[in-house]
């Protein structure tokens, strides 16, 4: 028969102080990364609204050329956009995105949305 002498302090395994002190350092990380994450996120976001509403200008022109007069309903640009248009990432939606039409100009913009907080989207003018 073989007896087995371990103590208390042979056994292997993490203490609870050990695992607190882990714990701990986690949360602090994640405290000072998640603010950081969540910036880059809207930025990314607002960058993609306004990259949309650039692919949407360029649509708008090119059937302004063609037609002869801008044409502000959105929609009408999805087929001249592969067949759909691109959401916008702010709102949520396709029709996120607004052309203001006045004689020979047009103006698009992406819409703002609670997606993004408050900020300013980049506003295309075009000319016939």
């Amino acid at each position: 028969m073989i007896k087995s002498n371990r103590s208390r302090r042979n056994r292997r395994g993490f203490t609870l102080i050990e695992l607190l002190v882990v714990v701990l350092i986690l949360g602090i990380l994640t405290a000072i990364a998640l603010p950081a994450y969540l910036s880059s996120v809207q930025t990314s976001r607002e960058g993609a609204a306004n990259a949309n509403a650039r692919a949407l200008a360029s649509a708008v022109q090119a059937k302004a050329i063609d037609a002869g007069a801008y044409d502000a309903t959105v929609t009408d640009y999805a087929s001249d956009m592969g067949g759909v248009l691109p959401t916008n990432p702010c709102t949520g939606t396709a029709t996120g995105y607004t052309i203001t039409v006045a004689g020979t100009t047009a103006v698009v913009a992406a819409s703002t949305g609670t997606n993004c907080g408050s900020w300013a989207p980049l506003s295309f003018s075009l000319t016939l």
